[in-house]
């Protein structure tokens, strides 16, 4: 058993990595680039498609970006739309626009129609710096481009340029490769928000959340102290910049040590481990589907052979855990839990199957769990008016104490571009008359070792037969069935039925196929009668969000 004074050392280690950065420094994100490209300009930054690109040539290309944002009249603290999937220029083109203290809103590359509308409207950008590879999307949103410039950046080929853009390569090729005056972001600050970057939506239209300077950078600080990360390291980029996931966790880390980052346009559970062992991967993200697809392929003798060292991210079921680990040789999975807009983290550095997270001793943490009562969405209350604390193995929900510290950026919450949206993240007099806590939204239970484990999203709990169906748990029940490649649970209405009847969606394995009456069997044996799918529908693919999870809203 680890002690919990053993997880506490490690995760001192990261907030020593964390405090290096606070609201009031006036050193950027911009800086820390600069810093990298003029101590060592020829060490390779990105590996892209057989091409390597420096940290000298990042830093000039993202240049080019910054003159061309001048000269179109962006000043520091406006902001500018970016769409674009993953590739070179969209790391230059957000570098460039914060080395004018220009704030990137980061919109993500499926939308289109109203949500385009509404992400654009939302962030109120000056400008939109758009990849060709996104007309279509543009195309089908008919105005974009008629209330802000619009400018389009040539993908590989595609010189596709929508309706009111205009292409900008030749444009952007003729700026100056040098770095713009730091005058030119003079105020900018670590509390001044660096990018904007929408919540996932798998449940309405998302909202963007503020990302700040010194939050990204702290970040990599952190991870850089606990995995004590180096210019040897390697990363693996999959998953959508336009995520905090990539963008912040992943990037963070490798400018904060200098590593290298293999960069693809998206993942592949075919080429996965194949790029790791051609590219010496040190650390790669994850998420629970994308885990579940590696687990899939065909085993194979090299599985184990790489130098794959560590993968973070979240949702790894249960079921798979240890066999995942055993198959692929990766000695650290780091489970964690945090948003792009929450105030608390949970990091499982333990290696407990399961959780996503310890807090060793509670009252060195902002985050407290209380009674959440999901009948009647509300927060059940003391005599006194204050909110219940959850004892061991209870479930409720998460909540984050907002703090503001001189000097300290964690546990600060930002919010959104919506003041409305933010205000009705916020509890007040929670524990006594002034306190203020961010609500996460998502259910955990703890358990005596003070090891947190992930029910549900508030909301992705349906009642039925006046019983609480958690979604996660049935999933992560049935997880492993026979055959099955990726399940989505959720509650649908019956006409004359109260509460919401549990329905299963399932996508088989390439040639398997689903056998009912040994489905259900497993489901009786390991589910309460209440929580076994009354329904299952067989899907031939899954729907699911560019970061790799489940989409419900659509089902």
């Amino acid at each position: 058993m680890i002690t919990r004074e053993q997880t506490q050392a490690k995760l001192d280690r990261i907030s020593a990595g964390v405090m290096k950065h606070t609201p009031e420094q006036d050193y950027t994100v911009a800086d820390r680039l600069e810093e990298r490209a003029a101590a060592a300009p020829e060490r390779q930054f990105l590996l892209w498609n057989g091409r390597t690109i420096s940290y000298g040539e990042v830093n000039a290309q993202a240049n080019r970006y910054a003159h061309f944002a001048l000269a179109a009249g962006l000043r520091a603290g406006d902001v500018a739309a970016l769409m674009m999937e993953n590739r070179p220029e969209f790391l230059f083109a957000w570098f460039g626009l914060a080395k004018i203290g220009c704030t990137s809103a980061l919109i993500n590359t499926q939308v289109s129609g109203d949500a385009l509308r509404h992400a654009l409207a939302t962030t109120s950008s000056k400008l939109l710096l758009l990849g060709s590879e996104c007309t279509p999307r543009v195309v089908a949103t008919p105005g974009v481009g008629s209330d802000m410039p619009a400018f389009t950046i040539a993908d590989e080929g595609d010189m596709s340029v929508p309706p009111g853009s205009r292409r900008i390569d030749a444009d952007l090729a003729a700026q100056p490769d040098t770095n713009p005056d730091r005058s030119v972001r003079a105020g900018v600050i670590g509390a001044s928000t660096l990018c904007l970057v929408f919540t996932s939506g798998t449940t309405g239209l998302p909202k963007a959340a503020k990302v700040t300077q010194s939050r990204w950078l702290g970040v990599g600080e952190g991870w850089s102290l606990l995995l004590e990360l180096g210019p040897d390291d390697v990363f693996y980029c999959v998953l959508p910049l336009y995520h905090v996931a990539a963008l912040m966790s992943l990037m963070s880390n490798a400018l904060a040590s200098g590593g290298r980052v293999v960069l693809r346009r998206r993942f592949s559970a075919s080429r996965f481990w194949s790029d790791v062992r051609e590219y010496g991967v040190t650390v790669a993200q994850y998420s629970g589907e994308l885990c579940r697809y590696l687990f899939n392929q065909p085993p194979h003798p090299d599985d184990s052979n790489h130098r794959l060292r560590a993968m973070t991210g979240s949702g790894l079921s249960p079921a798979i855990w240890l066999a995942f680990q055993e198959r692929f040789g990766v000695t650290q999975m780091i489970e964690g839990y945090g948003g792009t807009e929450i105030n608390v983290g949970l990091m499982n550095l333990d290696n407990r199957v399961g959780s996503c997270g310890r807090i060793p001793f509670p009252e060195r943490s902002n985050a407290r769990l209380v009674r959440y009562d999901r009948d009647n969405d509300r927060h059940p209350r003391n005599p006194d008016g204050t909110l219940i604390a959850c004892a061991d193995d209870e479930v409720g929900e998460m909540l984050g104490m907002i703090l503001a510290l001189p000097g300290v950026t964690g546990g600060r919450f930002d919010g959104y571009t919506d003041p409305d949206a933010t205000e009705k993240k916020i509890l007040r007099n929670v524990f006594q008359q002034g306190d203020a806590w961010m609500r996460t939204g998502d259910l955990f239970r703890r358990d005596a070792d003070g090891y947190y484990y992930f029910i549900d999203r508030i909301g992705d709990t349906f009642r039925w037969k006046s019983e609480n169906v958690s979604t996660t748990e049935v999933a992560d029940a049935l997880g492993d069935a026979p055959g099955v490649e990726t399940m989505t649970i959720y509650g649908v209405t019956i006409p004359g039925n109260e509460g919401r009847a549990g329905m299963a969606t399932i996508v088989m394995q390439p040639g398997q196929s689903f056998d009912p009456s040994a489905f259900f069997r497993l489901a009786r044996e390991r589910l309460p009668s209440y929580a076994v799918p009354v329904f299952v529908r067989i899907a031939v693919d899954t729907d699911i969000t560019p970061t790799f999870k489940l989409r419900k809203v659509d089902l």
